[in-house]
């Protein structure tokens, strides 16, 4: 059986981990957010603007990455990454600049983000494509549990500076690592490239990008609204949601990460999807700290399924010559669940307030996943017609 665990891969994992972990720290900036005077629609919006800036570049990044390789889009999203985070040590208000952060930032994740993923996907083999994802994306999954406990560990002690500074001395730790990686995967010649518009626009592709973008848009419930919602009820904390969380995803990724390729991966999304809404009402009801990590082994037993297996089916279903580009739409999903559920969600929580919030998003999973089984199937059956 060929090895998941090649010097690339594990070089590459690192690089993830602790780029990861800087990114993750940020579950805490909506509490900083707030202490320069931000409510919760604006914080959506604050949140969402990196978004945006991610969306706007993903069609460059796809290009390049099938045209250039994976390897300097992965060396120069680090390079902006790491000097954004060096930028939030400069922001003092709720103004013009802190758009500008955000954009900045929301650039390099997008571009290091989707390339080091890309770049993964690249070693791993066909028959184990779901698995490796899976154990790849442990990389990611650590960081947040280790950013909630870490990010809740600083800020006891310390201003909310110590986190910018925190983030940007692993994003240098991270920057470091991918000076020692190699290239995944050769640049696509010329007259093999797939436009990016029809890799979009693939009709087999179309209803993932569906699901995704409905997985993506309710991430946005806990990732921005997780730290105001303790804050305002006083009911656990972060860290002990994200330990679960990610705990959760972790052990099922290395204990049973090898089921939806043997199995089949949908048999695997559904309940996975179920699980994860079912994580949503939960928090809607929590009068517990107890309650708060139980929600959190839930939600983090469907993201850690869901993720990879989304992906491994969306980068088995492109060509190998746009592969580069379904990547960049892939994550780039993410970006604008993040651009569009933070504000919305935002709105939401102002009007109906927390627990309706989390029950809306556990319905909206729920139809999502209907309309995708329903829509993903029909492909298949007009396919056989």
């Amino acid at each position: 059986m060929t090895t998941l665990l090649s010097r690339r891969f594990v070089l590459a994992w690192l690089l993830s981990f602790f780029s990861g972990l800087a990114f993750f720290l940020f579950v805490h900036f909506p509490r900083y957010l707030e202490g320069l005077g931000a409510g919760e629609t604006e914080i959506g919006l604050i949140v969402g603007v990196s978004a945006l800036a991610a969306i706007v570049i993903r069609p460059a990044v796809g290009r390049e990455m099938d045209r250039r390789g994976r390897r300097p889009v992965i060396l120069v999203g680090n390079v902006v990454s790491v000097v954004s985070l060096l930028l939030y040590l400069t922001v003092e208000d709720i103004g013009p600049w802190l758009y500008i952060v955000r954009i900045i930032h929301g650039l390099g994740g997008a571009l290091l983000f989707t390339a080091l993923f890309t770049y993964a996907a690249d070693l791993v083999p066909q028959e184990r494509r779901t698995q490796g994802l899976a154990l790849f994306g442990v990389s990611g999954m650590l960081p947040i549990a280790v950013g909630g406990v870490l990010g809740d560990a600083l800020l006891a002690h310390f201003a909310f500076e110590s986190l910018f500074i925190a983030s940007f001395g692993l994003g240098i730790v991270g920057l470091v690592i991918g000076l020692f990686l190699t290239e995944s995967a050769p640049p696509v010649a010329e007259s093999d490239r797939v436009p990016f518009m029809r890799s979009l626009l693939q009709p087999d592709l179309i209803p993932l990008w569906w699901v995704t973008l409905v997985f993506a848009f309710a991430l946005s419930a806990y990732f921005t609204f997780l730290r105001t919602f303790i804050d305002e009820t006083g009911i656990g904390s972060v860290g002990s949601f994200f330990a679960a969380y990610a705990t959760t995803a972790i052990t099922l990724r290395l204990v049973a990460g090898w089921l939806p390729d043997r199995i089949g991966a949908k048999r695997v999304l559904y309940p996975a999807m179920a699980l994860f809404a079912t994580g949503f009402l939960l928090l809607a009801s929590a009068h517990s700290g107890i309650a708060i990590v139980i929600a959190g082994v839930f939600c983090g037993a469907g993201h850690g399924y869901g993720f990879p297996i989304l992906f491994a089916i969306a980068f088995g279903r492109a060509s190998s010559a746009s592969r580069g580009a379904a990547a960049a739409i892939f994550t780039g999903l993410f970006d604008l669940g993040a651009l569009t559920g933070a504000p919305i969600l935002g709105t939401l929580v102002s009007r109906l307030g927390y627990p309706s919030m989390f029950r809306l998003s556990a319905l909206w999973v729920g139809v999502g996943m209907l309309s995708f089984a329903w829509w993903d199937r029909d492909l298949r059956l007009r396919r056989r017609a």
